[in-house]
């Protein structure tokens, strides 16, 4: 068990918000939050997957429905525990630890501030490796583990806790109560035992989360490129370096939708790349061709500072490097590709690995190794 003082949470964060693929929430203001619940409540226990007891009840605490309101609506208050117990009095057996749902931006540090202000420690593991932006689509539904009971909660004082007959229910009601909630609420959901957590979680995220963000944090203290401490640290490719010339946004449904389109510079000149998302980047397309889809990471990064770049913050003008990520193994399953693949948000694509895309399309960028 180790703590995280204000530096390694800033890591996190920073870490985390790159491999969230422009959702998750604000990383800047999950940031604050966590840096004032440290300051109140001391810093937050983080145990490895292996010290967890197999009885041990864990549950997933974050935030629901689009990043954009986030921005002025700002559920990391009393809402947080009020889900955390609306749950825990669900339950048979009391919950002794949580866990991220998701290893991007804002819901990357939710459990730390559930876990600082509640005195309990955070499993270093997720379910996605990323971010994506539906209830189901986490490694535990790939092994049958439900979503429910699942806990919702709102600054109003409002609390609801529904069982469903199984994940994608779960996000049909969790998505409509969270339109009544005001388009983002907290919630908290997969109650699941300490062995489950070995057996379907991703481990050792928060852990890849802060070595990405000291990288980050140590390129811009040494003036060394921010985009090559990413690369090396993630294994990834250089899929486009360009401006930002247009974006498309829109809230439906409690997600942000749209995409980006980036006008290429340097070596990319005279090319274009259209990026487009739902909540989080699901499929890059260079003049025509696709390059990087999901289950794969599509991260859009500051050139200058190497920071994400969130879907809500996309703005014209931004000079950006489009990065692609393999995904962690288990969403390159037949079964993953067919839950959180591009088929299952639209999009009529065969999925093919980052790196396959990359070396078969010419010009389509390199890896910086």
């Amino acid at each position: 068990m180790r703590t995280l003082g204000a530096v390694e949470l800033e890591d996190v964060a920073r870490g985390a918000a790159v491999l969230g693929t422009g959702g998750g929430g604000d990383p800047y203001l999950g940031t604050l939050a966590a840096l004032r619940s440290l300051d109140q409540y001391g810093p937050p226990r983080v145990i490895e997957v292996a010290e967890l007891d197999d009885d041990a009840m864990v549950a997933l605490p974050f935030l629901v429905g689009s990043p954009v309101p986030f921005i002025e609506k700002f559920p990391l208050g009393q809402e947080l525990i009020d889900a955390f117990h609306a749950l825990d009095r669900f339950l048979d057996r009391k919950l002794t630890a949580v866990m991220a749902a998701e290893i991007g931006g804002a819901n990357s540090v939710v459990p730390l501030i559930v876990g600082s202000r509640l005195g309990i420690p955070i499993v270093d593991a997720d379910c996605m490796g990323r971010a994506y932006p539906e209830v189901q689509l986490v490694t535990l539904t790939l092994h049958g583990i439900s979503a429910t009971p699942f806990a919702m909660a709102d600054e109003h004082g409002n609390q609801l806790v529904f069982e469903t007959i199984d994940n994608f229910w779960a996000e049909r009601l969790a998505r409509a109560a969270v339109m009544e909630f005001g388009a983002i609420a907290t919630g908290m959901a997969y109650p699941i035992n300490g062995k489950q957590v070995k057996q379907a979680a991703i481990h050792g995220s928060l852990s890849y989360a802060q070595r990405i963000g000291k990288g980050l944090r140590e390129a811009a203290a040494t003036k060394h490129d921010p985009i090559a401490a990413v690369v090396e640290e993630t294994a990834g490719f250089v899929l486009f370096r360009g401006k930002i010339v247009d974006v498309q946004r829109r809230t439906q449904h409690g997600w942000a939708l749209g995409e980006a389109r980036l006008a290429g510079v340097d070596g990319d000149l005279g090319a274009s790349l259209t990026v487009r998302f739902q909540n989080e980047n699901l499929v890059a397309i260079r003049d025509g061709q696709v390059i990087a889809t999901v289950p794969d990471l599509i991260a859009i990064i500051d050139a200058d500072s190497g920071h994400a770049i969130t879907t809500e913050r996309l703005r014209y003008g931004h000079r950006a490097v489009v990065l692609g990520i393999p995904c962690p193994p288990a969403w390159r399953t037949p079964a993953g590709i067919d839950l959180g693949g591009p088929r299952h948000f639209g999009y009529d694509i065969d999925y093919l690995p980052v790196e396959t895309l990359v070396k078969t399309l010419t010009g389509a960028g390199a890896p910086i190794r």
